[in-house]
C-alpha cells in the first residue's frame, strides 16, 4: 500500500510537471475578482465628479463587477489621494486625480503623501484647457496688446480666480514669470464670485476654464485673448494659444486621470491602464466629456507617469518662486 501510495503521488507531480493536471493560475490572471473602488475628492456636481462617474460605470461594465464611486472631499482632492496612497496595492482601489494633485503638497504643509513616488499613474482621462478672458472695458485685443498695457499699467492689472492656490491662480503666476509682468491677484471664494465680478468689471481678467467662459464670450461679456493649452481649443476655434500668442514655452491644462497606489503588480497595472484607454476612445464616453468642456485624453501609464512628473516639477518652480502658500 505504501508503494502504490508513493508511485500515485510521484504520478501526480511528473503530470503537474508537464502540464497533463491544471496548476492553479496566479492571483493576478482573474483580475477584478471583487468589487473595486475609485475615491473622488470633491462632491457631486463638478467635472471630476462626473469623470470619476464614467470610469466607474465603463470599468464596471467592461470587468463585470461593481465599481464604487466614493465621493471624499476636502483639502481641494487631498483627502481622497492620501486615502488611495495608503490602500493596499493590489488594484482594488484607486482616485480620480485633478490639477490638485501636484500641487496640494507645495501649497499645503499637512499634506502627507508624494505625488510622484506614492502613486501608480494609470490613464490621463481629459484635459481642459483656460482661456484668458477680459472685461470689455481692458482696451487690448490680443495677448500682445494685453502685455503691452500690463508694462504699462502704474497699480497692475487686476486677476479674479476662484481662490489663492486654484488653477487661474497659478495659471496668471507661470504667465507673470515668462512675461516678466506683474499683475495683482484678486482670489475669491469660489468661481462663482470671480466670473460675475469680472464680468460686472470690478476686475480686469481672469483664466477660467475654456467651458465656463464660453456662455460669457459668446454673448460679448467677456473678451478671449489666448487658450492655455498647446493646441487652440474646439470651442475656441479663432482664438489663439498663449504660446503662439507670443509667450513660447507656455502650457496649462486642467487634468484628469486615474492614479493608484505605488507598487501595484504590472500585471494589474497594464489591465487597468490598457481597459481606462479603451473606454475614453469609445465614441460614447468622448462625447459625454466633450458636452462638459473637456478633451479626451487616454493616454498609457508610461505617458502619464511622465505627464505627472513634468506637471509637478513645473508647479513647484512656480509656486516656490511666488512664494504661494494656502493658509
Amino acid at each position: 500500500m505504501a508503494l502504490r501510495t508513493t508511485h500515485l503521488a510521484a504520478s501526480v507531480l511528473f503530470a503537474c510537471a508537464v502540464g497533463l493536471v491544471p496548476v492553479q493560475a496566479p492571483a493576478q490572471s482573474s483580475f477584478p475578482a471583487k468589487p473595486l473602488r475609485i475615491y473622488i475628492g470633491f462632491v457631486p456636481g463638478g467635472f471630476t465628479d462626473l469623470a470619476g462617474r464614467i470610469v466607474a460605470q465603463e470599468l464596471s461594465s467592461a470587468f463585470g463587477v461593481q465599481v464604487i464611486a466614493d465621493n471624499r472631499p476636502g483639502a481641494n482632492g487631498a483627502i481622497a489621494a492620501e486615502l488611495t496612497s495608503r490602500a493596499a496595492p493590489d488594484g482594488y482601489t484607486f482616485y480620480m486625480a485633478s490639477p490638485g494633485h501636484t500641487t496640494n503638497t507645495i501649497l499645503q504643509s499637512k499634506v502627507r503623501y508624494d505625488p510622484v513616488k506614492d502613486f501608480t499613474p494609470l490613464s490621463l482621462v481629459a484635459e481642459i484647457p483656460n482661456v484668458l478672458v477680459v472685461n470689455p472695458s481692458v482696451p487690448a485685443r490680443s495677448l500682445k496688446e494685453f502685455l503691452s498695457l500690463a508694462r504699462s499699467h502704474a497699480s497692475g492689472l487686476t486677476q479674479a480666480s476662484s481662490g489663492v492656490g486654484s488653477p487661474g491662480h497659478l495659471t496668471g503666476e507661470l504667465l507673470q514669470a515668462l512675461t516678466k509682468v506683474k499683475f495683482v491677484h484678486v482670489p475669491y471664494k469660489g468661481s462663482g464670485a470671480a466670473m460675475s465680478d469680472l464680468v460686472g468689471g470690478q476686475v480686469d481678467f481672469s483664466f477660467p476654464t475654456t467651458a465656463a467662459a464660453l456662455p460669457h464670450v459668446q454673448r460679448g461679456r467677456l473678451r478671449a485673448l489666448g487658450v492655455s493649452s498647446a493646441k487652440r481649443s474646439q470651442a475656441y476655434p479663432g482664438v489663439p494659444t498663449i504660446a503662439e500668442a507670443g509667450v513660447p514655452g507656455f502650457q496649462v491644462v486642467g487634468w484628469y486621470g486615474v492614479l493608484g497606489p505605488a507598487r501595484i503588480p504590472g500585471e494589474i497595472a497594464t489591465t487597468l491602464s490598457n481597459e481606462l484607454v479603451r473606454l475614453v476612445r469609445k465614441p460614447d464616453v468622448r462625447t459625454k466629456l466633450q458636452n462638459a468642456g473637456a478633451e479626451p485624453a487616454g493616454s498609457n501609464a508610461e505617458e502619464f507617469a511622465a505627464f505627472v512628473a513634468a506637471d509637478y516639477d513645473k508647479w513647484s518652480k512656480v509656486i516656490r518662486a511666488a512664494n504661494i502658500k494656502v493658509q
